[in-house]
């Protein structure tokens, strides 16, 4: 399985809104980020939950997101991020790096 994204590359969370069983949270999408590393290779959970086999396996990355970004309303500090948890085929490269 080959993992289209690595450590530190600027991703950007489709913003895409099917009906039924998705597993990407709603306020994560349309989103940019930070890929921190690759959390997991598994089914793919929203076509599990239809009765597929959910093959072939996908690749799970951690995105780090600046919580100001997430919550337009957010008044803790500028350099909080929250850490989630995204299936690969949600994400798409944003440009450029981290560093």
């Amino acid at each position: 399985m080959s993992q289209n994204f690595s450590i530190g590359d600027r991703v950007r969370v489709r913003a895409a809104y099917p009906p039924g069983h998705v597993r990407t949270p709603y306020y994560t999408r349309g989103k940019e980020g930070v890929v921190m590393g690759l959390a997991a290779v598994m089914a793919n959970a929203e076509t599990l939950a239809y009765g597929a086999d959910g093959k072939p396996d996908i690749p799970i990355y951690r995105v780090s997101f600046p919580q100001t970004q997430l919550w337009p309303d957010y008044a803790g500090d500028p350099s909080d991020t929250a850490v989630v948890d995204i299936y690969e085929h949600w994400l798409v490269a944003a440009g450029g790096s981290k560093t």
